[in-house]
């Protein structure tokens, strides 16, 4: 199998690409200007060059998208349009512009987080952006049944992730 991951150079995403190469999958390991294939999901444009420059894919992986933490009150316009346009555009920008360079048959797969079905506190630009992928990902999957599968994931909390945003790293995974 032809998998890009994108993400594939952080925390989880890293250990997604780890896990598919010690089966013996080819990855390609996409993300800020690392790794072999560059991805900004704040430029739609980055995403069709990705493909381009990938060719023939039987997977896709997003374990990437930005989504700003913090309580209502303090959320501007911008961190809501940052969330909704990094996180859930960038995601579904990898399916509708993956759809004929990934084979027939084969699968997006993308990260929501558990957040969008049990948000905390400081939480609600985050939880919406995961919770309308959620939802693409179920209308989406309807369209191209037969065709591709799409799916979404939601891990919980990684404890480095927690200690990287001055959280206690339990209960983290």
């Amino acid at each position: 199998m032809r998998a890009l991951v994108v993400g594939g150079t952080g925390l989880i995403g890293g250990a997604v690409a780890a896990a598919l190469e010690e089966r013996g999958h080819e990855v390609l390991r996409a993300g800020l200007g690392e790794g072999d294939v560059p991805i900004d999901f704040d430029d739609p444009a980055s995403i069709r060059d990705a493909y381009e420059e990938c060719g023939a894919l039987d997977a896709v992986v997003s374990a990437a998208g930005i989504a700003v933490f913090g309580p209502l009150e303090e959320l501007d316009d911008e961190a809501f349009m940052k969330s909704f346009a990094n996180k859930t555009m960038g995601q579904i920008n990898l399916v509708r512009f993956g759809l004929g360079t990934v084979k027939e048959g084969g699968s997006f797969t993308l990260t929501t987080g558990t957040l969008s079905q049990r948000p905390t506190p400081g939480t609600p630009a985050v939880a919406m952006a995961g919770g309308a992928v959620e939802s693409f990902v179920r209308a989406a999957a309807l369209d191209v049944e037969g065709r591709y599968r799409v799916n979404a994931i939601s891990p919980a909390w990684v404890a480095e992730s927690r200690v990287d945003a001055g959280l206690d790293p339990l209960p983290g995974i």
